[in-house]
C-alpha cells in the first residue's frame, strides 16, 4: 500500500516542531533551576501546548499553487 500524499503538511510539521522544542527547552531549563524531573516535565509539556497556538499564527499560511503563480503573473 502506497501513501500518494503526506501525513502532515510541512506547515503542521513546522508547528509541531517547534512546539516540540519549546517544550524541551522549558524543561530543560526548569531541571536546570534545581526543580524535580516531574516538575520539569509539566512544565515541558505545558510550554508545548502553549507554543502550538502561538507557532500556528506565526507560521504563515500555505498559498494555493495556482492563485501565487497568478498574482506573480498579474503584477509582474
Amino acid at each position: 500500500m502506497r501513501v500518494e500524499r503526506p501525513l502532515l503538511s510541512l506547515r503542521s510539521t513546522l508547528v509541531l516542531l517547534l512546539a516540540v522544542q519549546a517544550g524541551l527547552g522549558a524543561g530543560g531549563l526548569t531541571l536546570l533551576a534545581g526543580d524535580g524531573p516531574a516538575r520539569g516535565v509539566l512544565c515541558g509539556l505545558a510550554a508545548a501546548g502553549l507554543a502550538v497556538p502561538f507557532f500556528d499564527r506565526l507560521v504563515a499560511p500555505e498559498a494555493p499553487a495556482a492563485g501565487r503563480h497568478g498574482a506573480e503573473d498579474a503584477h509582474g
